[in-house]
């Protein structure tokens, strides 16, 4: 059968081909040297081949030999472009149905619920409570021992008030009843009460004099409720997780409910602690890092003293670990080594270099001055254990147990901590001489994403810290031998970790990643809820957390390693500008993996690790796990092509990193969560795609047929990556020297979810199209739930008639639908990413009123339903139900729900409960929820500029013990003057004018625009993306096929021409070609609506997709004469809603002066603001008291009257601002008197 395949595609493939196949899948190692001598020997090593083949088969032994390695491999010329292209576009579809746009939070959830719960309990160990007091005579010291078990979750549910009665509780009804979605957490705890004897025994047999004995007194293991842990919407315990009918179709669930407030994670940016670190920012250093402090290690270059033989300052290398100082030859000597000789082979610093000579010899130089003998193990273990016993916080283990707990944990044995010593040695030494970079800690493969799972395993352990000391405080009162000690549940506080996690979530501080007793800010967000899309972009988000927010280096610059995993053009401008990052379409977070690889790497033929440091590893490559060497390799290459052949069969798992480092002579390979991956196509295997015998593949077949494959940050440097099929197709037939390796399924996926939508983005100037992806698409009006009667938002908007854009993208496509309505294969664009309505645009100027950025809109489509929303605001009140009440509150405090005769507001609307009735028109002024006391009026009235119909009342209790109330308000809004607007090329405008349709300019079909933009709008802004919209718009609502405005692969302007100019009809037995009838440019000819008459111009004329914003004007309109003041100051208030002040400051007041408006001025900000009047003396320039006092014959009068020359007479009344007046009273009572000066006016 071997031969049979040999002879039959020896000559498609060649007879090298071949043997190279064959080679790579026997796997034999004794070959791999063969083949080294050269191909002379090819007809040999055939031989050896096929006979071992044969031989292999004859005994029944599985070759591992697939069918479709050797299936023919036609070449992707032959594929055709077309049919590839189609493949892309499924495949692409394929994955997000497989992975979604936020799997990356729901499997980080999973995987802590799965596993990461049990590892933060694990990880506590057994705690010892030791006795806190002395015992009296003839008792005995008692201690206890608490360890906990496994952990169990139960789904949420909640207690309805009766014993025994526990029900569903869904997210639904957290959400109305202001409840927290949790789960309760019972955790196995086994507690034993003990005392210590100390027992002689049988040295001969024991090996021990003395011996501790334990006597257990009391134990007990148990269940109980340590918490309450919040669940996450669409995870593995959530109710809704593969329900068949969801509350909202756009749901997809990754975010919190916290006391019905809808929370999420914000993927924070940390440094990997999973590889070595190399900086020269403050010294020459390479850092071992760590999560825990302890087994942090650092390698320093530090400057020593001079000496008389060698002028200038030497260098030696330092250890600082155990929060110590060592020697570095020293600690070599401790961890086994026999000789000088054999430490700097350890090291194994190829290269003649005298500086690095010198460092050697001052470094040896450094341990012989500290310990004379160092080179002696037990005397070099002796100075370290002195060095680290003098330590602030000595550990309490000795030095041999130090060395195996902290020094690099993950290794075994002193010899190979010492050669690994030796690797970091060698890497910081190649950095010092400028053979290796040092790290660059923007550089994303430097870095991981923590996500819920990582930062709630965090913030979990701090919570359960807490409530360990609590149990060990209550528990050591009850130690002693007149007390007994109760059961563990009494001493373990529920409610510690509950009220933690709420109170993190609630507030946004969250425990820092290694500051105790820190807690930073911005990881823990309010789901948006202004559109679909937006609330997909905030689970999308990352966050790279820096000390200081202002220049922060080159953080904020974009950087090769962002290419198609981050968005490098979504971010928000101001002081989170290049901080605050949102992922590309494509891009996924690896998790944990698990399952060993060990065994299959060494199957592949890696060498496990030496257990001494004699042996020589010179010519061989490193291979490191997750940053451990586990072991070396001859060949690297073979190896990780090896490799990478197991991941695409699916015999290691597809989110494992392979990266071959042949500068370094490194592989390192990475298994660990917080990786960013992306799906690119095998160029070698897409020959395998005709294997599927239907069209329809998942995503998974794919990766297990190897025909895609996830690549990580660092894999990538390896490869050499395509654009796009069209320039493979193009290298293959020009037979070009590139050899490509992958290729990209499409280049718009390099971009965020909200810029691979933009129509033309590759056109627009970056700023503009910055615009639209951050700010404008997550502030557009859309519908943002389909839930909205089972929903109380405090504030919402609905469009009325949303609409699809008239272009296509392969974002919007590949995220879309199967319709019948679109053809037998149509796809229908997902509707929620989308928000805004397709109007008719002109682009012109129109009597003035659309300068700078204002547009002209037509009445008559206002009138029609353009653009009309629903704003809806919710007012929320809650009181103390019964069972919370207290019995010692005083009854004039109760509060209650309830309508009474108010004196803030009017309560016309309300019924006797308190609450509007459903239809009742309130305006401002009015009470919308009573609620009172007997002592005072605490119902909340509609404040200034607030009004709605009454939509919803909603009356319920939460878990608190408290009753609510929700009144929703509905306002439905047409556009109005000053309401801004934007195109979805960032041409943001507020609406300037409502022109009457027959006054609008009109083509000879009798078109009127719906929207009138100036023309200088565009050369500035450079955003001629949105010309190409409106002119391919046109042409597809003509009917015209070609519909693609994807980023980066957008038709050409001629094609667009062509279509407008000439359109192609299809049907089902012919083409026809019919003209358009339009401009090849899109300008049309015009009339005016006002005179009839022909306009000489063209104007530019054609469909765009318009979003309409939440910014509108009856939001921020402020007006006011005289209103509110601040007692102290007497100045207006500052808030709109309060009926505050308009803002008229120092700027505002020179540009009056420059005009000579001082009557103005003056009245703006004196008469308008805190005019008062003070009485001066013009004798002693004081400023003189109004008082009552006494003029003879018992009279008494009240005037001004000035204490310091006790006279009455010229005193005077002058008008000062108030603030003036509080200002001199304020230095008066420092003892500082003013003195004015008066003149007459």
């Amino acid at each position: 059968m071997k031969a049979e395949i040999v002879r039959k595609y020896a000559g498609k493939i060649g007879t090298l081909d071949v043997f190279i196949r064959l080679f790579s899948l026997a796997r034999l190692r004794w070959l791999r040297k063969k083949f080294t001598l050269g191909i002379n020997f090819f007809g040999i090593i055939l031989f050896h081949i096929l006979s071992s083949m044969d031989e292999k088969c004859s005994n029944g032994v599985d070759m591992d030999i697939d069918e479709t390695e050797l299936s023919d491999s036609s070449s992707i010329h032959d594929l055709g472009e077309d049919f590839l292209q189609n493949f892309c576009k499924k495949a692409s579809m394929s994955f997000f149905n497989e992975y979604g746009l936020i799997s990356h939070q729901i499997n980080s959830y999973n995987d802590f619920i799965k596993n990461g719960l049990q590892k933060v309990f694990d990880s506590f160990g057994e705690t010892i409570i030791e006795p806190a007091y002395g015992p009296k005579k003839g008792e005995e010291w008692q201690r206890a021992s608490v360890r906990f078990g496994q952990v169990t979750l139960d789904k949420p549910s909640f207690w309805a008030g009766s014993e025994n009665d526990e029900r569903i509780l869904l997210p639904r009804h957290a959400r109305l009843q202001n409840m927290t979605y949790s789960s309760r957490m019972k955790i196995n705890v086994y507690l034993q009460v003990y005392t210590q004897t100390l027992v002689k025994s049988d040295k001969f047999k024991t090996g021990k004099e003395k011996y501790i004995d334990k006597v257990i007194k009391q134990q007990e293991e148990k269940d109980i409720i340590i918490g309450r842990i919040p669940v996450m919407v669409k995870s593995d315990i959530c109710w809704m997780k593969g329900s068949e009918k969801d509350d909202c179709v756009f749901d997809q669930g990754g975010y919190f409910l916290i006391k019905g407030a809808e929370k999420i994670f914000i993927a924070q940016e940390k440094i990997c602690m999973k590889r070595l670190w190399v900086s020269s920012n403050q010294g020459w250093t390479v850092a071992y890092k760590s999560e825990m402090k302890r087994n942090r290690l650092i390698i320093r270059l530090e400057a020593m003293s001079k000496d008389e033989d060698i002028k200038g300052v030497e260098k030696a290398l330092v250890v600082y670990f155990l929060s110590t100082k060592i020697p570095l030859w020293t600690l070599f000597f401790a961890l086994g080594v026999s000789s000088d000789k054999e430490a700097v082979n350890l090291i194994d610093y190829s290269g003649d270099n005298a500086s690095i000579l010198n460092i050697m010899l001052a470094t040896i130089r450094d341990a012989d001055d500290q310990s004379k003998g160092f080179r002696r193990e037990s005397t070099a273990l002796n100075h370290v254990n002195k060095l680290i016993k003098a330590t602030q916080f000595p550990p309490e283990e000795s030095i041999d147990k130090c060395i195996s707990l902290y020094l690099f944990p993950n290794l075994n044995s002193s010899k190979q901590k010492a050669r690994f010593l030796g690797y970091m040695v060698k890497c910081l030494l190649q950095a010092y001489t400028g053979h290796r970079k040092c790290d660059n800690r923007d550089n994303f493969r430097n870095k991981r994403l923590e996500l819920a799972g990582e930062l709630l395993e965090r913030e979990l352990k701090v919570h359960i810290a807490h409530a360990r000391r609590r149990m060990a405080k209550l528990l050591q009162r009850d130690l002693r031998e007149d007390r007994a000690v109760r059961q563990i549940d009494y001493y373990l506080d529920a409610s510690i970790v509950t009220n933690g996690l709420s109170r993190a979530f609630s507030t946004g501080a969250w425990s820092h990643p290694y500051k105790r007793m820190e807690r930073i800010s911005g990881v823990v967000a309010n789901l948006g809820r202004a559109n679909p899309l937006q609330t997909i972009i905030d689970l999308r988000r990352t966050r790279q957390q820096v000390s200081y927010t202002g220049k922060v280096g080159d953080a904020r610059y974009p950087h090769p390693s962002h290419w198609g995993r981050v968005c490098f053009l979504s971010t928000p401008d101001g002081e989170n500008c290049g901080l605050v990052k949102n992922l590309a379409v494509t891009g996924l977070v690896s998790t944990n993996i698990l399952e060993p690889i060990v065994d299959q790497l060494s199957d592949c033929g890696m060498e496990k690790l030496v257990d001494d440091t004699s042996s020589s590893l010179e010519g061989k490559h490193k291979i490191f796990i997750n940053g451990d060497w586990v072991g070396v390799c001859e060949d690297s290459l073979l190896f990780v092509a090896e490799l990478r052949y197991k991941r695409r069969r699916k015999e290691l798992p597809h989110q494992v990193e392979i990266k071959r480092d042949e500068q370094e002579g490194e592989v390192r390979i990475f298994t660990d969560a917080g990786r960013i991956l992306r799906p690119l196509l095998v160029v070698e295997n897409l020959s395998r795609v005709k294997s599927f015998k239907s069209n329809s593949y998942s995503f998974q077949s794919l990766l297990d047929k190897g025909i895609i494959e996830l690549v990580g940050i660092e894999e990538e440097e390896d490869c050499c990556t395509s654009w796009n099929i069209e320039y493979l197709i193009k290298v293959n037939q020009e037979k070009k020297p590139v050899k490509y390796t992958h290729c990209e399924l499409d280049m718009s996926f390099l971009l965020g979810l909200s810029g691979s939508i933009i129509p033309f983005a590759n056109h627009n100037h970056a700023r503009r199209v910055l615009y639209q992806a951050q700010k404008h698409s997550q502030q557009a009006i859309g519908f943002p739930t389909t839930n909205p009667n089972i929903r109380v938002d405090t504030l919402s908007h609905q469009l009325y008639y949303p609409q699809r854009p008239l272009f296509r993208t392969m974002t919007s496509d590949c995220l879309g639908k199967s319709d019948h309505h679109f053809g037998k294969n149509g796809i229908q664009p997902r509707p929620e990413i989308f928000n805004g309505q397709n109007a008719i645009v002109a682009v012109n100027v129109h009597l003035g009123y659309n300068q700078e950025d204002s547009l002209v809109m037509n009445r008559a489509s206002m009138e029609r339903g353009m653009f009309r929303s629903e704003h809806i605001r919710s007012y929320k009140a809650e009181v103390d139900n019964k069972e919370s009440l207290d019995k010692r509150r005083k009854s004039d405090d109760l509060v209650n729900f309830g309508k009474v005769q108010s004196k803030i507001g009017r309560v016309d609307s309300l019924d006797d409960d308190g609450f509007p009735y459903i239809g009742a028109n309130l305006q401002s002024g009015d009470i919308v929820i009573g609620k009172f006391a007997e002592s005072a009026d605490h119902s909340i009235k509609l404040k200034h500029t607030e009004r709605g119909m009454v939509q919803k009342v909603v009356l319920s209790s939460n878990d608190d013990g408290k009753n609510f109330a929700v009144v929703s308000l509905r306002q439905v809004r047409s556009p109005s003057l000053g309401d801004k607007f934007s195109s979805m090329h960032g041409q943001k405008g507020v609406l300037g004018f409502l022109e009457s349709q027959e006054n609008f300019p009109f083509t000879i079909q009798g078109i009127v625009p719906d929207i009138v933009i100036n023309p200088h709008a565009f050369p500035s802004r450079q955003t001629p993306g949105q010309l190409l919209e409106a002119a391919l718009g046109k042409g597809i609502a003509c009917g015209g096929l070609k519909k693609y405005a994807t980023p980066f692969s957008t038709l050409s302007i001629d094609a667009i021409t062509e279509q407008l100019h000439r359109l192609h009809l299809f049907s089902q037995t012919s083409i026809t070609l019919i003209r358009a009838g339009f401009s090849k440019w899109g300008t049309e000819r015009v009339y005016n609506g006002r005179t009839g008459e022909m306009v000489r111009s063209l104007i530019f004329m054609g469909p765009s997709f318009y979003q309409r914003l939440v910014h509108m004007a009856e939001d921020k309109v402020k007006f006011r004469n005289t209103g509110p003041v601040h007692p102290l100051t007497r100045q207006p208030v500052a808030d709109r809603k309060r009926f505050g002040g308009i803002k008229f400051g120092e700027m505002e007041r020179d540009c009056l002066i420059a005009h000579g408006a001082s009557a103005n001025l003056h009245e703006r900000l004196f008469t308008l603001s805190d005019s008062s009047q003070m009485h001066i003396c013009q004798k002693c320039k004081n400023v003189a008291s109004v008082i009552q006092r006494g003029v003879g014959n018992g009279r008494k009068i009240r005037g001004p009257y000035c204490r310091l020359c006790e006279s009455v007479d010229e005193i005077v009344k002058v008008d000062v601002p108030y603030g003036a007046k509080l200002l001199c009273q304020e230095l008066f009572s420092m003892g500082i008197c003013l003195k004015f000066e008066t003149e007459l006016c």
